[in-house]
């Protein structure tokens, strides 16, 4: 994606106040001797920085304004190691639920709405971010946060709950119970805004189909404001990005080579206009890929296709490099498969040994379609996974972020 002349300027302007402040990223331009960048070479020449600098700048070294502009403080998700704190002035929660509201509004929703809120709340942005966009919006915030799902039935009931946010593996859930409990008729959702974790075809029409809802893709991440930075629009293809906010390239995750439009590799963001944190060239770990051209909804916002996953998520058996979204490309071909699995990794008698949890609806017999599910997992990807076929339901259900991948060669 070419850099406009105006996100330069924000660029530059970027670099002058990181260079005053001295953070991490500011001590790190001035030892190169970067003051400004007057061209898309120039910026492509400019250092990356990811999230060990943010652990190491713990806590507030990642700050470029003084202490008294911090309004407001989220850290990452991740539960182990240093955390990453990121500060929050009055103009970037601002600018932060301005882009949320545009979520809403390229979803569709509209101030006449009822917003069921079920991401956490507290160091994490999810919930607070959803909450500040649909207050924004004018719609109704109901602000349940993740679990109970008791309550968020009944409230979804009593109060007409029309649009739904949540991670993907809670939507499931709900969806599953809502069946469960013959609910459908007791139910007024439209619309699903997800985000949070990556999902495929198969879990989406079963949320759809389950919940009588339309779902829309949300990206974002902690470092970056948080979720609320693009969504999907109706079309379905990709998700619009606000560019004025923000800027992306697509990397070789390998190499950092910068890599043309419809090209898929690393997604690295530059804050163009963020105040008590500002990125430059942050790796995401995020693997997609620029769409070109405009989008048949009309929006001149660029797009970044759907997530597919992330280049640290890759698993090495018996000398082959594993994608977790490989297997579940292989899962979707059966249709008597759920989209639910597990990969569970191990060590045995010297030899690394993939086993694969999947349920099925009974249409089949277990061994006959886990036979049939180590070939096609053998034919794309080199070796013969165990698989293990279980019924319906029997693969837990999150209220967060479901956990597919267990190694357990290093315990």
């Amino acid at each position: 994606m070419q850099m406009r002349a105006d996100q330069l300027d924000h660029v530059n302007h970027q670099i002058e106040r990181l260079l005053r402040s001295q953070n991490f990223y500011g001590r790190r331009l001035q030892e190169l001797g970067i003051s400004g960048v007057s061209s898309q070479e120039d910026f492509e020449r400019l250092p990356f920085s990811q999230k060990d600098d943010l652990r190491r700048a713990y806590p507030l070294g990642i700050s470029a304004v003084p202490e008294e502009k911090i309004v407001r403080i989220h850290s990452s998700s991740g539960t182990t190691g240093t955390p990453v704190i990121i500060p929050y002035t009055a103009k970037d929660v601002e600018d932060w639920a301005i882009q949320f509201e545009r979520c809403y509004r390229m979803a569709g929703v509209t101030n006449t709405d009822r917003v069921q809120i079920t991401p956490g709340y507290g160091l994490w942005t999810a919930g607070i971010g959803f909450q500040a966009g649909c207050e924004r919006l004018g719609a109704m915030a109901i602000p349940m946060g993740p679990g109970n799902t008791e309550k968020q039935l009944q409230f979804m009931q009593d109060l007409g709950s029309t649009v739904l946010c949540s991670t993907s593996s809670y939507a499931l859930l709900l969806a599953e119970e809502i069946q469960k409990r013959h609910l459908e008729d007791r139910i007024h959702l439209r619309k699903g805004i997800i985000g949070s974790e990556r999902w495929g075809a198969r879990m989406r029409q079963r949320i759809e189909q389950g919940l009588g809802i339309k779902t829309y893709d949300i990206y974002g991440l902690t470092e970056v404001y948080g979720p609320g930075i693009g969504i999907s629009c109706d079309q379905g293809h990709g998700m619009h990005y606000w560019d004025d906010f923000i800027y992306i390239e697509i990397i070789d995750p390998q190499t950092g080579e910068v890599l043309p439009d419809g090209e898929t590799g690393e997604i690295v963001i530059t804050t163009l206009v963020k105040e008590g944190a500002p990125l430059i060239r942050f790796r995401t770990h995020d693997i997609s890929r620029i769409i070109p051209g405009e989008c048949a909804c009309g929006s001149k916002f660029p797009r970044l296709d759907t997530i597919v996953g992330r280049s640290d998520d890759m698993m090495k058996i018996k000398g082959v490099n594993v994608f977790p979204k490989q297997i579940e490309e292989v899962l979707q071909l059966f249709p008597q498969l759920s989209s639910e699995y597990q990969i569970h990794i191990s060590h045995l008698e010297g030899r690394d040994t993939m086993r694969i949890y999947v349920e099925t609806d009974g249409t089949q017999d277990f061994l006959e379609l886990a036979g049939q599910v180590a070939h096609e997992v053998k034919s794309r990807i080199g070796f013969t996974p165990l698989v293990k076929v279980v019924e319906l339901g029997v693969l837990p259900r999150s209220e967060k972020k479901s956990k597919r991948v267990f190694d357990e060669r290093y315990k």
